[in-house]
């Protein structure tokens, strides 16, 4: 959340923006996406919004309609220090479908589609060899078809998408198609979250 770096300091854990790092990740709906990062101990803020589209000013009456090429994606800020990018891709991989074309569950469309923006080499191997292995072990049903494509732009998604799940708990979407994303994220990963829900 936007709110956690100053609170971090408000609190005395100084936190130097400079020691950050970004992760980019779509898988779905925004609003999941975010609601699960937003819980990882490390991670200091998570943006929803767009990335690789053909067109620049990405909004989302333009990408909802599924032909600017953009995905609904994550930007993730996260301290190293505390928590790995190989740590983020685990989560990524584990709490969505990375096998299913363009869609996720009910959202379809290519701006639904699993894609990893990766910000360097480094970034670029981890997730590519993490893809690989997925695949030679036959981890999911089908085989992992996630995009690994270079970082060029994001777009911040408007304010009323930004929160989403902190904000609306009680919305039909959330209780319905959030929640449970949630729960099953809390028992993977118990060690990793933020604080009990």
């Amino acid at each position: 959340m936007k709110i956690l770096l100053s609170l971090g300091i408000l609190m005395g854990m100084e936190v130097s923006a400079q020691s950050l790092q970004k992760a980019t990740f779509g898988a779905g709906c925004f609003w999941c996406v975010e609601a699960v990062f937003q819980e990882l101990k490390g991670v200091e803020n998570v943006i929803s919004g767009y990335a690789g589209g053909k067109i620049s000013e990405a909004t989302y009456q333009h990408v909802s309609r599924g032909n600017t090429g953009h995905a609904e994606v994550v930007q993730i800020s996260y301290d190293p220090d505390i928590i790995g990018y190989e740590k983020l891709l685990e989560v990524f991989w584990k709490t969505h479908d990375p096998t299913t074309k363009n869609k996720q569950g009910n959202d379809i469309g290519k701006q639904y589609r699993s894609v990893i923006f990766y910000h360097t080499q480094t970034q670029y191997k981890e997730a590519q060899r993490y893809k690989n292995l997925l695949n030679e072990r036959n981890t999911f049903s089908a085989p992992v078809i996630t995009e690994i494509v270079p970082f060029q732009a994001f777009y911040e998604a408007e304010q009323r998408h930004q929160d989403f799940y902190t904000l609306n708990p009680n919305q039909p979407y959330c209780r319905t198609i959030i929640e449970p994303k949630l729960e099953k994220f809390r028992k993977i990963f118990p060690l990793e979250i933020r604080k009990s829900p």
